[in-house]
């Protein structure tokens, strides 16, 4: 069995992972096989990224015969025991599954039960349209964060190197297939920066500034807009604009912000107990029976659901589920609901904090 260690000198990871673990808890795992099913298929290498002394390191074990597989298996969970945090991207669908099948096979006594698992594909790939990803492979990933790799191939064209390799053991099939690997636990390390976007989906936005500015449209129609500034928990690695439901989100930085469109128009207030309430035609209003009882009942008709509103003028905005109370429709049989923006609510900065996480949601799940 080969084992190949690196201390990786002058390596950082701007991503804060101490706040989801002890750093000298964590180990990065990644595997190398000959193929997609354990029964019929050799795990040839194990590689582990573990931080130490204050610095980033590396080991692998790579089989330099089949036999050897179980031998591999064994070395890892024997280095693994001190840790807690297992760090891996879709290790959850692959990686773990392929392990645990193994020591199965060679009544191996593993497991993972003692780890808690960080799929970092499973916390980026919800917000893969967003970020206008065409897939969320990991290389896709390093692409998009720029981060160079010194590996050529690809995992499929290793398995015939690692065929070849146990055939005729070269250093370059050996350099080739430990440097693929390795490439791998560096990259992952450096996609944390990822996890800067699943932060600003999954943590509380502060509104640092709130605005109501006025523009022109392209039809020359005079508009308004409510503008929220804050900062991401975590600055964002590179800079993101999207649309969606017609709002702007923008994200650079440590500066974020959302333009969010204000309607001006007449909206209706539909009350739930309509059976308590006379729809008046002429008025086009519903009023309570306490006060509509006194309507000459030419003038009024028993309230049903479409039609037990009150209208108002005002300024809205809009909410994609019930955050905001009371809410506004144009239409009883309307999906777009609204809820007024009121003085009150103008000097609320909490609410606004709560309404900018609402549309941030919106937009990343509308996809």
């Amino acid at each position: 069995m080969r084992i190949s260690e690196e201390i990786l000198e002058n390596f950082s990871i701007p991503y804060p992972l101490d706040r989801l673990a002890p750093l000298e808890r964590v180990l990065f795992l990644d595997i190398e096989t000959t193929g997609f099913t354990a029964k019929s298929s050799c795990l040839y290498l194990i590689g582990c990224a573990y931080f130490l002394a204050g610095k980033w390191r590396t080991i692998q074990w790579m089989a330099q015969s089949y036999e050897e597989e179980a031998s591999v298996v064994k070395a890892f969970f024997d280095f693994a025991k001190p840790y807690r945090y297992l760090i891996h991207f879709n290790g959850n669908n692959f990686d773990l599954p392929f392990i645990t099948q193994k020591c199965a096979q060679y009544n191996l006594p593993y497991h993972f039960d003692s780890f808690q698992g960080i799929d970092l594909y499973r916390r980026v790939v919800p917000y893969k349209y967003f970020l206008k990803l065409p897939n969320c492979k990991q290389k896709t990933l390093e692409q998009f964060l720029e981060v160079a790799r010194k590996d050529v191939f690809s995992g499929s064209e290793l398995i015939g190197i690692y065929h070849d390799y146990i055939k005729n053991p070269s250093e370059f099939s050996e350099n080739a297939l430990l440097l693929h690997n390795a490439d791998d636990l560096k990259g992952m390390l450096q996609t944390l920066d990822m996890l800067a976007y699943y932060d600003l989906f999954n943590q509380p936005v502060k509104a640092r500034r709130v605005q109501a500015n006025s523009y022109k449209d392209q039809n020359g129609n005079r508009r308004k807009e409510l503008l929220i500034l804050f900062q991401p928990g975590t600055p964002l690695p590179k800079s993101v604009s999207v649309t969606v439901g017609g709002c702007y989100f923008r994200g650079d930085g440590a500066d974020c912000s959302l333009k969010i469109p204000i309607f001006e128009e007449e909206l209706k207030y539909f009350y739930s107990n309509y059976h308590d309430y006379y729809y008046l035609p002429t008025e086009d209003v519903a009023l309570h029976k306490s006060v509509a009882g006194f309507v000459d009942k030419a003038y009024r008709v028993p309230a049903s659901a479409a039609n037990c509103y009150t209208r108002k003028v005002s300024s809205y905005l809009p909410q994609w589920d019930f955050v905001f109370s009371p809410f506004f429709k144009r239409d009883y049989k309307s999906r777009e609901l609204f809820f007024e923006l009121t003085d009150e609510l103008k000097k609320d900065r909490q609410a606004f904090s709560t309404y900018a996480t609402h549309v941030l949601s919106m937009m990343a799940s509308s996809y």
